[in-house]
C-alpha cells in the first residue's frame, strides 16, 4: 500500500475522498498559526483584502466590513458564511491584485496578512499607486517533524509547509502534490516530481493524488 502525507490536517469530508483509494494516509500540521494583537484603524473598514481563512478567522466579530477581496474559494465561503459582502474573489494574490487596479484604482484598501504573505498583491498595489493600509493579523511559524519512512506523495498546501516539512526531511523519489504555483516553486527547490491542482484548493490536491495513483497501480 502507498503511503501519502499529508502536511495539513484534513476534515472528515477531505478524508472521505481517500475511501477506495487503496492509499495510506497520514497527516500532521507542518504549520502553526496565531492571531497576534493588532490594532485596527477603524470598527468600520470600506474595502477589506484577505488572502486567507486565517487572516478572516483573526478579524471575525473584532470589525464591520463592507466590500471584501479574496484569494481563494474557501476564504470567500467563511467571508460568506458570516455574513461578509464578496466584492471580488480571486484564485491568486496577483489575479486579484490586477482586478483591483483595473476597476478600484481610486478606492482605500484595508489588507489583513499574516507574517509569511507573498509579496505579489501589495507590490502591484504599490507600482499602481492604490492606497492600502496593510496590518498583520496573524503570525505563522513552521512545525518541524522528521520522518522515519518515505512517502510516495506529500500534499503541501502553502509555501511554508514545504520550508516546513523539508527542514529535517528528504523529498528524494516523493511525488509533491501542490495547491498552486507558488507552493510549487518552493517545492521546486527539493523535487522536480511535482503535480500542481487544477483548482486551488485542498479538494482538488487530493483528487490529483488519487488519479495519479489510481492511474499508476492500473498501469502495473
Amino acid at each position: 500500500m502507498k503511503s501519502i502525507l499529508s502536511t495539513k490536517k484534513l476534515s472528515n469530508s477531505q478524508k472521505q475522498l481517500f475511501l477506495n483509494s487503496g492509499l495510506s494516509l497520514v497527516e500532521y500540521n507542518a504549520i502553526v498559526t496565531e492571531t497576534t494583537n493588532f490594532k485596527l484603524p477603524s470598527e468600520k473598514i470600506e474595502n477589506a483584502i484577505f488572502t486567507s481563512k486565517n487572516a478572516v478567522n483573526a478579524v471575525l466579530e473584532k470589525v464591520q466590513l463592507k466590500n471584501c477581496f479574496c484569494v481563494g474559494e474557501k476564504t470567500g465561503e467563511l467571508l460568506s458564511d458570516n455574513g461578509f459582502h464578496i466584492q471580488e474573489i480571486a484564485d491568486y494574490g496577483k489575479d486579484l491584485a490586477e482586478i483591483i487596479t483595473k476597476k478600484y484604482a481610486a478606492e482605500e484598501f484595508t489588507f489583513f496578512c499574516g507574517n509569511k504573505r507573498r509579496d505579489e498583491l501589495p507590490e502591484i498595489l504599490q507600482k499602481e499607486n492604490v492606497q492600502f493600509n496593510e496590518i498583520e493579523v496573524y503570525k505563522t511559524s513552521l512545525n518541524q517533524q522528521s520522518f522515519p519512512q518515505e512517502f510516495e506523495g506529500i500534499l503541501f498546501f502553502s509555501p511554508s509547509a514545504v520550508q516546513s516539512f523539508t527542514a529535517k526531511n528528504q523529498l528524494k523519489d516523493t511525488t509533491a502534490f501542490c495547491i498552486g504555483n507558488t507552493t510549487a516553486a518552493e517545492a521546486q527547490k527539493h523535487t522536480n516530481n511535482i503535480i500542481i491542482a487544477t483548482k486551488p484548493t485542498i479538494e482538488n490536491v487530493i483528487v490529483q493524488v488519487v488519479k495519479y495513483f489510481g492511474a499508476s497501480s492500473r498501469s502495473i
